[in-house]
């Protein structure tokens, strides 16, 4: 069960032109072992590279191997609520015990949010994503899952998570689950089956300002009538200390491990990456994306605050 559902040398293009044919011979099959071989030293267990722009792959490594994902779930529950047609992002929401207490119950990650506010969709979505709060992401799926009970509504939510896994081609991917606490050990996916997810992700502007975020403070009615202020980090160490990130989500899980799915522009590219079971995250992302853009990057990783949640 996770525990809180809570980042190569340069390499040289354009050589030399030498008229020597000989010469050419040296030069030609180390770029070409390069680029097979990919980026050094990715300790993960499961890693993908995804160049969004072409679509096209540009390094794996257990790409289809099938690996718990945690609180990288919350992907999938964001895309959901986020394609649902007609979605109201002002609708307010009000947060229930039953929230509160799955969080407390679980051992979760949390947003704190209190019983009796109301919160609008799309703070919950920010809730959802920076702290990985599974409140939010419980809130989000009684919310938008259909029945007449709670245990319905969110079991219906998870249906539409594996529906719009098969609609976007992620043949290896299996949810249980609408934050990432996995009830049957029937919550997993793989690196590539999870690129094609954060691709589409970062194709809705919404859910591609809010992930890019580093930090937000959110006014909501509370519940004694007064107004509440919601202060949510992300625990997405890349973001403010990698040159051009722009999200996506953290994970972190017993029997997962340390997951990373990440994205960074610098240009006109962006390369979405994925880390699943590892013990270095970041380190790697670095070295994934400093791969992908050549270049080699010196980076100061960004200090959480001790409130923040850690994911």
């Amino acid at each position: 069960m996770e525990r809180a559902c809570g980042g190569g040398a340069m390499r040289r293009w354009g050589a030399t032109v030498i008229a020597s044919t000989a010469a050419l011979s040296v030069v030609l099959p180390a770029a070409t072992a390069e680029a097979t071989t990919g980026p050094s030293g990715v300790t993960a267990k499961g890693a993908y590279l995804l160049d969004s722009g072409s679509n096209k792959q540009l390094w794996g490594k257990g790409a289809d191997t099938q690996r718990q994902m945690a609180s990288t779930t919350k992907i999938m529950t964001a895309v959901v609520v986020l394609d649902t047609r007609g979605v109201n992002l002002d609708k307010k929401v009000t947060v229930k015990k039953a929230y509160r207490d799955y969080v407390t119950r679980q051992g979760a990650s949390t947003a704190d949010l209190k019983t009796g506010d109301k919160v609008t969709v799309r703070q919950l979505l920010y809730a959802l994503m920076l702290p990985s709060g599974c409140d939010a992401a419980y809130a989000l799926a009684d919310t938008f899952g259909t029945g007449d009970t709670m245990a319905k509504r969110t079991k219906s939510f998870v249906s539409k998570m594996n529906s719009k896994a098969r609609a976007l081609g992620m043949s290896k991917t299996q949810y249980d689950s609408f934050d990432g606490i996995s009830q049957s050990n029937r919550n997993f996916t793989t690196p590539r089956d999870m690129a094609k997810l954060a691709r589409h992700a970062i194709g809705n502007t919404t859910f591609g300002t809010v992930v890019k975020t580093t930090i937000t403070k959110q006014k909501a009615p509370a519940a004694n009538g007064g107004t509440r202020i919601y202060t949510w980090e992300n625990t997405n160490k890349l973001l403010g200390s990698y040159r051009g990130a722009i999200g996506i989500k953290t994970g972190t899980g017993t029997a997962a491990g340390k997951c990373l799915v990440f994205a960074a522009k610098r240009g006109d590219r962006t390369v979405v990456g994925v880390i699943l079971n590892d013990t270095n995250r970041y380190t790697d992302a670095k070295k994934m994306l400093d791969w992908s853009f050549r270049t080699k990057s010196t980076v100061k990783w960004r200090e959480l605050s001790p409130e923040a949640q850690q994911d």
